[in-house]
C-alpha cells in the first residue's frame, strides 16, 4: 500500500508511489482512481505534460472554482511550493525522479514550483476540473511577489528564510 503524507497545510499531502523494479527496469503506477487515501472525493479529469528548463521559476499562482492539482517529477527534480497567504504559512518539497512521488496541492494556495537541477525537468499534473480555455481558473502573482513573505515553512517557525520575502534561489534550510 502506498503511504500518504500529511503536510503543515490542510490538504496539501505527498503520496508515496511504489516502484518495481526487475531485471528488464522499473515500473511504477502514477495513478488510481482507487487511491482514496490521497484523492479524497477529488476526481481526476485531465492530464498534462510540461517540460521545465533548469533554474526556470513557474510561480504563483492559484485557482477559485475549486482545482486541486497533482504534481509529479518524472525527469529531473524541482522545488514545489504552496503558500497560505491568511496564515503565513508555506510547504515546499522537492519533486524528483529519484523518489517517485505525488504531491497534491489545493487550488486555493499560491503554488508555483522552480527547477532546481542541472537538467530540464519533465513534470505530468493531473487536475481535477477541465482546463477552460475560454474562462480560465487562474489568478497570477509574479514569480518574485515581496508579499509572499512565509511565518513559517513546512511547520517551522526557525528557518532563516522565514518572515522575508520570498526568494526562490536562497537553498533549502536542514
Amino acid at each position: 500500500m502506498n503511504h500518504v503524507k500529511e503536510l503543515s497545510l490542510p490538504g496539501v499531502r505527498l503520496f508515496e508511489l511504489t516502484r518495481f523494479p526487475d531485471e528488464r527496469g522499473v515500473f511504477t503506477e502514477i495513478f488510481r482512481v482507487d487511491w482514496k487515501n490521497l484523492l479524497g472525493e477529488d476526481s481526476i479529469v485531465q492530464a498534462n505534460f510540461s517540460i521545465t528548463y533548469p533554474n526556470i521559476v513557474r510561480a504563483w499562482h492559484r485557482h477559485e472554482r475549486g482545482q486541486v492539482d497533482y504534481f509529479l517529477a518524472i525527469k529531473g527534480s524541482i522545488k514545489v511550493c504552496a503558500y497560505d497567504e491568511k496564515e503565513s504559512q508555506m510547504v515546499e518539497v522537492i519533486l524528483s525522479e529519484d523518489r517517485m512521488q505525488l504531491l497534491r496541492v489545493p487550488g486555493h494556495y499560491w503554488h508555483g514550483f522552480k527547477v532546481v537541477g542541472p537538467e530540464p525537468a519533465y513534470l505530468i499534473y493531473f487536475v481535477n476540473r477541465l482546463y477552460d480555455y475560454e474562462k480560465p481558473d487562474e489568478v497570477r502573482r509574479p514569480w518574485d511577489d515581496p508579499h509572499i513573505v512565509p511565518e513559517k515553512i513546512n511547520g517551522r517557525s526557525d528557518d532563516p528564510r522565514c518572515n522575508k520575502a520570498w526568494n526562490w534561489f536562497y537553498p533549502v534550510h536542514r
